[in-house]
């Protein structure tokens, strides 16, 4: 559920929405990782000026941690 909605999310953000992709790690009893791929370009706008971007996109995250119980680490990378 979290990674359709972050990818719905990031896809509003970017300049080229079709190469974004999600994907959601379990790394440890509830632990996640998210990885975010999409261009050089756009991982700079998903990261935002000084991480503010990314930050608002983790604030978020924790909400849904107060309702889960899950931690989510989130990991953006571009490929070119």
């Amino acid at each position: 559920m979290v990674e359709y909605f972050i990818k719905s999310y990031v896809q509003k953000i970017v300049t080229q929405p079709e190469r974004i992709e999600v994907t959601k790690k379990e790394l440890d009893t509830n632990f996640y990782e998210i990885e975010i791929i999409s261009s050089m370009q756009d991982a700079g706008r998903l990261i935002g000026k000084d991480g503010k971007m990314i930050s608002a996109i983790k604030i978020f995250i924790l909400g849904l941690k107060a309702k889960e119980g899950n931690s989510y680490r989130i990991i953006v990378k571009s490929r070119e």
